[in-house]
């Protein structure tokens, strides 16, 4: 099988698998884990901030952060097509009790005045304003990065609104990698960031969520609450450094090869490789015979496992686990298929 449903489904590699047999580990909960308090340490440094917290999940990793920055009541705008609305299952309302509110689909594409038209002030009968999220890099934007110029000004309007912002970063070393910004130029721009090492990094499970010593011993508490209290995590936690230690830097590797296969398929009229820029590669099928759910069981049949997004967009993901040969073979299933 060539397995390009999403970035998730990566195995740990035997030096990875290595790393995790040989931790060091104690309690977590109590804050006895080592190698756990090291990879904490270690992430809150390479964003800039003062604290981290290991997460199980990237899920839980977002609403642990908007529970930080939006009071139950509070209201948090974001894309309608933002993780943290369309596949966080209502958490932010049921568990947060937080109001959402979404401007239009955009994928990566913000439009900064009009986010901050958006924002109700306190003092009214409305629902005000607390927080705002964006996604790096954005999933049902196709991979998109936003820019930092974009990010900037989106920081400058919440500056002047005060409200804070948040990073569902789940993807954002693929944002560093492509446009080569630093890790910690995206998190001066947020109050706080959600950032997977269970995605393209290849880790088996965690995220962590990132910002200020007050905002991580509230988040210790938030994720008990949650039930995400782990005990010996170290084992976990030895992945994830392993993986920013060594599976960083290669993220060019997928990406260059995303850009093969979007070329591969553009003669299909489903992809414009110009918009692929990282590891994702939508398809746009308005124009096909086959909805997306038909392509991917089609597509299933032949060996090649993609996910149906949307009615009419599916999704390959190019991860640690793709070589040249699983690109070749996807793109030649995929022709048949679409022609």
């Amino acid at each position: 099988m060539v397995d390009l449903r999403s970035d998730t489904v990566t195995r740990p590699t035997p030096a990875m698998r290595e790393a995790m047999a040989s931790a060091e580990v104690g309690d977590d909960v109590f804050g006895d884990d080592p190698t756990v308090n090291a990879l904490e340490r270690h992430v809150a440094d390479l964003f800039g901030h003062e604290a981290a917290l290991f997460a199980p999940s990237g899920t839980m990793a977002n609403q642990i952060a908007l529970q930080l920055i939006a009071p139950p009541g509070g209201e948090l705008l974001a894309g309608a097509d933002a993780h943290v609305v369309t596949y966080e299952l209502g958490a932010a309302a049921l568990l947060g009790g937080i109001s959402t509110r979404t401007w239009g689909s955009t994928g990566a594409t913000l439009n900064v005045d009009r986010i901050a038209d958006m924002i109700r002030p306190a003092g009214f009968p409305s629902v005000p304003t607390a927080a705002i999220a964006v996604e790096q890099t954005h999933n049902l934007g196709g991979g998109g990065v936003i820019p930092l110029a974009t990010l900037r000004d989106l920081r400058a309007v919440a500056d002047a609104n005060r409200v804070a912002l948040h990073c569902d970063g789940a993807r954002i070393w693929h944002a560093h990698v492509a446009d080569g910004v630093p890790l910690a130029s995206y998190g001066a721009l947020f109050d706080t960031l959600a950032v997977c090492l269970s995605k393209g990094l290849g880790a088996p499970v965690g995220s962590l969520v990132v910002g200020s010593r007050e905002h991580i011993a509230r988040a210790r508490v938030i994720r008990k609450r949650m039930g995400g209290g782990m005990r010996q995590s170290g084992i976990l936690a030895a992945a994830g450094r392993y993986a920013l230690d060594h599976h960083v830097e290669r993220l060019a590797e997928d990406h260059a090869r995303a850009r093969r296969l979007a070329e591969g398929l553009a003669p299909l009229g489903v992809v414009d490789p110009a918009k692929v820029r990282t590891n994702l590669v939508p398809l746009d099928l308005t124009k096909s015979p086959l909805d997306a759910v038909e392509l991917a069981a089609a597509a299933a049949e032949r060996g090649v496992l993609i996910a149906a997004m949307l009615p009419r967009l599916a999704r390959l993901v190019v991860h640690l686990d793709v070589d040249d040969a699983d690109i070749d073979e996807a793109t030649s299933v995929l022709t048949v298929l679409l022609s």
